[in-house]
Order: structure tokens, then C-alpha cells, then sequence
């Protein structure tokens, strides 16, 4: 009983150092993470305006009261509408 117990594990040994091996393989491997950092690609024209152009509006609707918020537009969806409309008017 003994000898086969012994037998068992001395043949369950080279299958765990693999495993050991294989885990350590992918411990090391770029997390995606990592790999969407390196393949993300560069806002377009476009998109960085889209982004000023909220950042903008966002720091307007911070600066107002509540009644000027009132106002406005009582709520921030139709404000960056409102807002976003007068800063493309602006630019053009």
C-alpha cells in the first residue's frame, strides 16, 4: 500500500513542476490592459473638440448658481446641448 502511494506521487511530481512552469508563463503575460494601452489609437480632430467643447460646458455649469442653473436649463443634458450649439456658433 505504501509502495503504490510512493509509486503515485513519484509520477504526479513531473506533471506538477509542468503546471508550476505554465502558471508562471502566464503570470508573466501583458494583462489586457497593458495590450489596449499600446493598440489604442489617437483621438481624431473631431473628438478632441467634441472633448474641449464639454470640458468647456462642464466647467460653466459648475460656475452657476442654482437659479441661473434654473435659468439655463435644469438640467445638465439640455445646458450641454444648449451650450455645445453656442460654442459651435462661436467658432464658425
Amino acid at each position: 500500500m505504501l509502495s503504490r502511494l510512493l509509486a503515485a506521487a513519484l509520477m504526479a511530481a513531473p506533471l506538477l513542476l509542468a503546471q508550476a512552469a505554465t502558471a508562471k508563463d502566464t503570470w508573466n503575460a501583458p494583462s489586457a490592459k497593458e495590450t489596449t494601452k499600446e493598440t489604442a489609437k489617437e483621438p481624431s480632430v473631431a473628438q478632441s473638440a467634441a472633448r474641449e467643447r464639454q470640458k468647456k460646458c462642464g466647467a460653466e455649469w459648475r460656475a452657476l448658481s442654482a437659479t441661473e442653473k434654473a435659468a439655463q436649463g435644469p438640467k445638465w443634458p439640455q445646458y450641454y446641448s444648449k451650450c455645445v450649439k453656442r460654442l459651435k456658433e462661436q467658432k464658425a
